[in-house]
């Protein structure tokens, strides 16, 4: 019976592989980006340095958007090591500081004469029941918030580089959540109510439904906005979510992505020529897919945008 039991599950995990090679995507344009510029937030790490890191090789002037001045530092210089573009540039940007953000903007706009490629990629899992400087829940700024008031703030310098993109990284989790507009920094919440996972699932239902709102405003601008999931990829961030880092050894061959490949719907999104005219999507191993019945509510993207303006003070 036992013997049976593991054969059967040897079976599984074999055709979950097959699977998801078979319905992995990858960017196959080899469009090349001399002359544009892109911004990556969080290009120090993971899938956001594997994006940062292929626009450059397409000849890209990219600036890498991070925390941690060290990190970027490093990362800029391997970027620079790797694809002999020397046009690659770290600017510190803490999502977690509205503030950071405002200057991050502020320099962006007195220095660069166009922006093509804004990816909103920069994210934290497992965030502490705790408030920024801001007064905003600490996941929430980091994945939404900051990424909200950035977008707007470089809106005018994207619009006059039309046509222009707009990519943010969203997760599968913004499935698993409920949205209460009226509770978006979970106030209240004790140690046992507070849900680490549930924050992080919101601030990806936010991403969506920011780009479905979004993609409406920018309609006629040439300014295009989409949202993705990379899938469940082998980054820093998994190492935070405690269950599944106990069993990372065991299915990291079988279940989860490489950054290269994890990078890939971004980077499709950012350059290929056949969603140069879509916006407002969701995207999955480069191709489009559904969203959660939430998500695709329009009147509930325009409520959230309204709510957005007011907590980043925009409004």
């Amino acid at each position: 019976m036992l013997s049976s039991f593991i054969l059967f599950n040897i079976i599984l995990l074999f055709f979950v592989f097959i699977f998801n090679k078979l319905t992995l995507g990858i960017c196959k344009c080899s469009k090349h980006l001399v002359g544009k510029v892109v911004i990556v937030t969080g290009g120090n790490t993971g899938v956001g340095y594997e994006t940062a890191k292929n626009l450059a090789e397409r000849g890209a002037r990219v600036i890498l958007a991070c925390r941690n001045d060290e990190r970027g530092n490093t990362a800029r210089d391997k970027i620079i090591s790797d694809t002999g573009n020397q046009d690659v540039h770290y600017l510190n940007l803490d999502l977690a500081s509205l503030k950071s953000v405002r200057y991050f903007a502020e320099k962006i706009l007195k220095t660069e004469k166009r922006l093509d490629i804004l990816v909103n990629n920069a994210g934290i899992y497992g965030s502490e029941n705790v408030k920024t400087e801001d007064g905003l829940n600490l996941g929430m700024q980091v994945n939404y918030f900051g990424h909200f008031l950035l977008t707007n703030l470089l809106l005018p310098l994207l619009k006059a580089s039309a046509p222009s993109r707009i990519i943010n990284v969203s997760s599968l989790s913004h499935t698993t959540v409920k949205l209460n507009i009226n509770n978006l920094n979970f106030e209240n919440e004790t140690t046992k109510t507070y849900d680490v996972s549930k924050v992080y699932g919101t601030s990806k239902l936010c991403n969506v439904l920011m780009t479905t709102e979004l993609a409406r405003l920018l309609k006629g601008t040439k300014v295009t906005v989409n949202a993705l999931n990379p899938g469940l990829v082998d980054t820093d961030i998994i190492s935070t979510i405690p269950w599944l880092n106990f069993i990372r050894p065991l299915i990291k061959p079988i279940m989860f992505k490489t950054v290269w490949e994890g990078a890939q719907t971004t980077i499709y999104l950012a350059v290929s020529p056949e969603v140069e005219d879509v916006s407002g999507y969701y995207y999955s191993d480069c191709r489009q897919k559904n969203t959660s019945l939430q998500a695709q509510n329009k009147d509930l993207a325009n409520e959230l945008w309204k709510i957005s303006l007011k907590l980043v003070k925009l409004e």
